[in-house]
């Protein structure tokens, strides 16, 4: 038998194949590194802000639209080369240097926001990235217990979300760079809708298509669609907290 951490065709093509140890196995070990990569992300953002490190950062390089372009371009391709090295059929020591370099580069685009969140006067104290960190496990949760529960594929959800992701992208880069509609409340809320639908594909996805092998790739794909969900939850927890202002 390969060892655990190679891509094993034994079992067929995928997980749900698999003797039911070895899924047990595997689920286990998907949101046991899903949680330490949880538990990283939240140390690292929270050392940064409060040492102010954080703040130092964003001042110092989200200084002009053409930092933000570079950022966003360099996590885009920061991501799509962390997920290449987790999904590597032949080392773990790469597999955990892709899901490391992941959570790294969303530490780093996290910063903003965090920093607003805890510096602005009318949010500093109110601990909104803490609420809406609960809210969003609680929502991961209920979401995942649905897939579970359910036993249904979602994977038919897969061509609306990359519709849905190229149009909130363009969204994003016609308000931020062209001077188009603000991002408001309304946009939010969608982003929330599209990061469940994704939190339902990509668990269905690991439960039902990934290889026993490949659980680093697997909880960096729900750390994706957590983060996601996170950014978003604290938007919203900021937008609402605004208007009560």
């Amino acid at each position: 038998m390969a060892q655990d951490w190679v891509y094993d065709r034994s079992y067929g093509d995928s997980v749900a194949e698999a003797p039911v140890n070895v899924r047990a196995v595997f689920i286990r070990k998907t949101y046991l590194t899903l949680g330490a990569a949880v538990l990283a992300f939240t140390a690292l953002t929270a050392a940064l802000v409060s040492s102010g490190a954080a703040e130092q950062f964003v001042k110092s390089v989200f200084v002009s639209r053409g930092a933000v372009i570079g950022l966003m371009v360099a996590f885009i391709v920061g991501g799509l080369a962390a997920q290449a090295m987790a999904r590597s059929q032949s080392s773990p020591v790469l597999q955990w240097a892709g899901l490391i370099l992941y959570t790294l580069l969303q530490v780093v685009i996290f910063l903003p926001i965090l920093v607003i969140s805890e510096t602005v006067p009318e949010y500093a104290g109110k601990n909104l990235a803490l609420q809406a960190g609960l809210c969003t496990l609680l929502v991961f949760g209920a979401l995942t217990f649905t897939v579970v529960a359910s036993g249904k594929d979602f994977s038919f959800l897969r061509p609306f979300l990359i519709v849905a992701s190229f149009a909130a992208l363009g969204f994003i880069l016609v308000s931020v760079f062209l001077g188009g509609p603000s991002l408001g409340l309304g946009f939010t809320i969608l982003m929330l809708l599209l990061s469940a639908g994704y939190v339902l594909y990509d668990t269905s996805n690991v439960l039902k298509h990934y290889q026993p092998g490949s659980h680093v790739a697997a909880a960096l794909e729900l750390f994706a669609s957590v983060t996601l969900m996170f950014y978003y939850m604290l938007r919203l927890f900021m937008s609402q907290n605004s208007s009560r202002n």
